[in-house]
């Protein structure tokens, strides 16, 4: 019996079939290029990205539990300069101290860990050959007011470089007023990046008030978030990060942009793993990696949303989860064993893509 596969199913419990019963006819699941083993043979090596970006991300996809499955799991902790330092870590204070956010992902055997140019170089020298970093150069930081939406850099790449870092990640706020800078900046820090060999991640958000209509928050709509991703990876991303989609129809409910009747009525439905993998399509069919973003932790529901994210993400025909708040806002122990459940639902082939 597979133990871990019984967990995903008790867990997701009465909503086991919606999940992992659906069968999606949307875009043919053969038309998508799905994590495998040899993903970076079969996708990059035809690519414009160097050996050392190729090692880098062989890395990547080699390390921890998910190694040789072309799946990631990732920790990210960027939220003491998203959130404010209290409020991310005020739940388990153990993590102003940086060690133990490295410490984390090490002991629950994730691919990679993404964190601030600070944590990364304070403790470069003890852990930069142990676990592959993940420099996030940019951020919003939440000490100006009134706050707004505008992410600056915080470091540079060479300094990512210099660290140890086998990948830098980047925000854009695509839609937000800055975007046009923002977009400049990453595509130039990109560029740069894979100069020196290392791989990208951009988290492609969408942030504007006028995305919000009718009560409904269409920052998370497929159709806005899926043309974010679009522009993600026209920026040569390497792996695209993504909150996953809520609902649909952005675009004709604000009434703005480009639209197509197909891409509601046929490429998408409201099942979330078809919301989902109308944002795989928007990553070159998945040749670039789409991980969602964990969300917040809301206590004592994480575990169980946390598996149906992963089980959503896996079933589209993306390669994983980033998953932070709901891990490290918790004992490590405990945290240890969520990220554990998370990365079994990629283990496991009773689950496959839908």
């Amino acid at each position: 019996m597979n133990t871990g596969f019984e967990r995903i199913k008790e867990l997701l419990g009465k909503d086991e079939e919606y999940y992992l019963g659906h069968q999606s006819k949307t875009f043919d699941k053969k038309l998508l290029h799905l994590p495998s083993a040899d993903f970076v043979d079969e996708i990059f090596v035809n690519s414009n990205r160097s050996p050392q970006v190729l090692r880098n991300l062989a890395g990547l996809f080699n390390h921890g539990r998910l190694a040789g499955s072309g799946y990631l799991s990732i920790l990210p902790v960027d939220q003491g300069i998203e959130h404010s330092a209290g409020s991310a870590f005020a739940p388990n204070p153990v993590y102003f101290d940086p060690e133990n956010i490295i410490r984390l992902a090490m002991e629950a055997g994730c691919n990679g860990v993404a964190t601030t140019m600070g944590t990364l170089g304070m403790i470069a020298r003890k852990y930069a050959h142990k676990i592959p970093f993940v420099a996030k150069i940019n951020h919003n930081e939440l000490l100006t007011y009134p706050n707004k939406h505008e992410q600056i850099m915080f470091g540079s790449v060479e300094n990512a470089w210099n660290l140890g870092a086998a990948a830098v990640g980047a925000t854009i706020y695509f839609g937000s007023e800055g975007s046009n800078r923002q977009i400049i900046e990453v595509s130039e820090a990109f560029e740069r990046a894979h100069e020196l060999g290392m791989a990208t991640i951009l988290w492609c958000y969408t942030r504007n008030s006028g995305f919000k209509k009718d009560g409904k928050n269409y920052e998370t709509a497929a159709d806005l978030t899926g043309q974010a991703n679009h522009l993600g990876v026209t920026l040569q991303a390497d792996i695209i990060k993504q909150k996953l989609p809520t609902h649909n129809g952005g675009f004709t409910s604000i009434n703005f942009g480009k639209s197509h009747p197909d891409m509601y009525d046929k490429l998408s439905s409201s099942h979330p793993i078809d919301l989902c993998r109308y944002q795989v399509a928007n990553c070159y069919m998945g040749r670039i990696g789409l991980i969602n973003s964990g969300g917040a932790s809301s206590g004592e529901d994480d575990l169980q949303e946390a598996v149906k994210t992963a089980v959503v993400n896996k079933r589209a025909g993306g390669m994983g989860l980033i998953m932070g708040r709901k891990a490290f806002q918790r004992p490590m122990d405990k945290g240890v064993e969520l990220l554990n459940t998370i990365q079994d639902v990629y283990l496991s082939k009773e689950i496959d893509v839908a």
